[in-house]
């Protein structure tokens, strides 16, 4: 039989460590040796097995007392610290080590649940609400705290919920396999830590009962669409003393047909008819707080120009900023000329064929392209 390494030694504690110490020094090694940081390293695997088993003995003071007496013979043959693995109700252990290399990944707690379920609800508004902030009442269908035992699951106020014998309040028990710990919720209280012994006939010792409810969220200026507004406590109750989740409201904003946004920036499309266009003009435009402003556009503008109007825009969150509004000009080629229309603007074309200046883009565009078939550019 190999010669086993005092317990001591495998912790790299010294023999009067404390038990923080000895747990400190348990999850270090744990850690450096675990299975998944060393695949394939069948030292490190029995290093930590190694670890586990000198962690066993020594966090337990009973068995830390016949290790410091009888050595390894404590737990061999009968002897006075010898005993099956089997259910760990204790802290420490596999359960920490995990815990802390991984957290919460599978939305685990310690101690059992810590709150009720979180709830998600969706919401659309107005873009016009979104540009003002708006309060909205919304119906949740959840589960809320039982008037009849106030949530303690029990008929008997006088007798609140006892900690469950089996897992002394933690909500779960681990079973060792092997040198591997699986952890599961409590059979005998079901994960809640606790135990009722006269049920609340209204929620059955649940502390909860289905209702829907009327919540009214506010909703900020300046929110976007897609935007989730976080309500703590809003959420299902726990029950039995638990608090109650969060719920999250999920925002949609409505598209609107004449503005589109950008950020806290509004963009509106307006079309200019052509002559309006060439020889300047003065427009009245809406603003999405339903008031009006004046635009001047100056002869020459061109189709995409943009003219801005400051601070117009969507009010920035948790700040005091506020974007802009801009209008961008959609020169309108005019359709269905009457005889006298077409006259003047054939008259304009053969005016203007001749003079670079009034149309210097596509003069200047189609001396490029002369160019281009002559082998210039």
């Amino acid at each position: 039989m190999a010669t086993k390494i005092d317990y001591y030694s495998v912790l790299e504690v010294s023999r009067d460590a404390n038990g923080d110490e000895i747990k400190r020094a348990y999850r270090r090694l744990a850690m450096k040796y675990h299975p998944d940081r060393n695949q394939g390293d069948a030292e490190a695997e029995g290093k930590f097995k190694e670890i586990n088993e000198a962690y066993d003995v020594l966090k337990d003071d009973n068995k830390r007392a016949a290790y410091d007496r009888f050595g390894h013979a404590a737990f061999e043959g009968g002897g006075p610290g010898a005993g099956a693995g089997g259910f760990d109700f204790g802290g420490g252990g596999l359960g920490d080590i995990f815990e802390q290399m991984f957290g919460d990944m599978m939305g685990g707690k310690r101690g059992g649940r810590r709150s009720g379920a979180d709830l998600q609800v969706q919401v659309t508004i107005t873009f016009a609400e979104a540009f003002a902030g708006v309060k909205k009442k919304i119906t949740v269908p959840s589960r809320v705290t039982c008037e009849s035992c106030d949530g303690t699951g029990s008929a008997d106020k006088d007798q609140p919920p006892e900690t469950c014998p089996s897992c002394h309040g933690a909500g779960k028990v681990r079973a060792q396999q092997g040198f591997f710990f699986v952890e599961r919720p409590c059979p005998t209280c079901h994960g809640t830590g606790r135990l009722i012994r006269n049920p609340c006939k209204e929620c059955h010792g649940a502390g909860t009962v289905e209702k829907n409810r009327t919540i009214e969220v506010a909703i900020p200026a300046g929110v976007e669409d897609g935007t989730r507004i976080r309500m703590s406590g809003e959420g299902e109750a726990g029950g039995k003393g638990v608090p109650a989740g969060d719920l999250y409201v999920h925002v949609s904003v409505e598209a609107h047909p004449i503005f589109q946004r950008d950020g806290s920036n509004i963009y509106c499309r307006v079309p200019v008819r052509m002559a309006q266009a060439a020889l300047g003009t003065e427009i009245e435009v809406p603003v999405v707080d339903g008031s009006r402003s004046k635009v001047k556009i100056p002869a020459g503008t061109q189709t995409g120009e943009h003219f801005r109007l400051r601070g117009k825009g969507f009010s920035v969150l948790r700040s005091s900023a506020r974007g802009d509004m801009y209008i961008q000009v959609v020169v309108e080629t005019p359709r269905h000329l009457t005889k006298r229309q077409r006259e003047l603007l054939e008259e304009f074309e053969g005016d203007a064929s001749g003079h670079a200046k009034g149309s210097p883009e596509s003069t200047g565009f189609f001396s490029k392209v002369k160019d281009f078939f002559e082998g210039k550019l």
